[in-house]
């Protein structure tokens, strides 16, 4: 399978993403480049699959990847909490499909395409 290695040593990558797919659990929509939107659509698909597995294997597998940083401060929830309580409930009668890619337009510094990146 090819992937983008969008200019980064492989240790910088799963840093990049691991941080992305972690904010769009937290935040549930992000903005960022297309080439790195496209990547991360898969990783967070795969993610949202372990949540709607539910046991612990899935649990353990998504918590090794996804950031642990509080995503409701007035609850204190985790984004791994968030992710299997919250958003696997969501799409437990979807069959993939999760995101959304919806392009901005032009970066102004370098012309990078920006898209926003959300959950259904």
């Amino acid at each position: 399978m090819a992937y983008a290695k969008l200019g980064r040593t492989s240790a910088q990558r799963k840093a990049l993403f691991r941080d992305l797919a972690t904010d769009l659990i937290i935040n549930e929509r992000i903005e960022t480049t297309e080439a790195k939107a496209k990547e991360l659509r898969s990783i967070v698909e795969k993610m949202i699959t372990l949540g709607k597995r539910g046991d612990l294997h899935a649990r353990r597998q998504a918590a090794a990847f996804i950031r642990n940083e509080v995503a409701n401060k007035e609850t204190g929830e985790y984004a791994v909490q968030k992710l299997f309580n919250d958003i696997a409930k969501r799409y437990e009668d979807r069959q993939g499909g999760y995101t959304r890619i919806l392009k901005l337009g032009q970066r102004r510094g370098d012309g990078a395409p920006i898209v926003i990146i959300e959950l259904v």
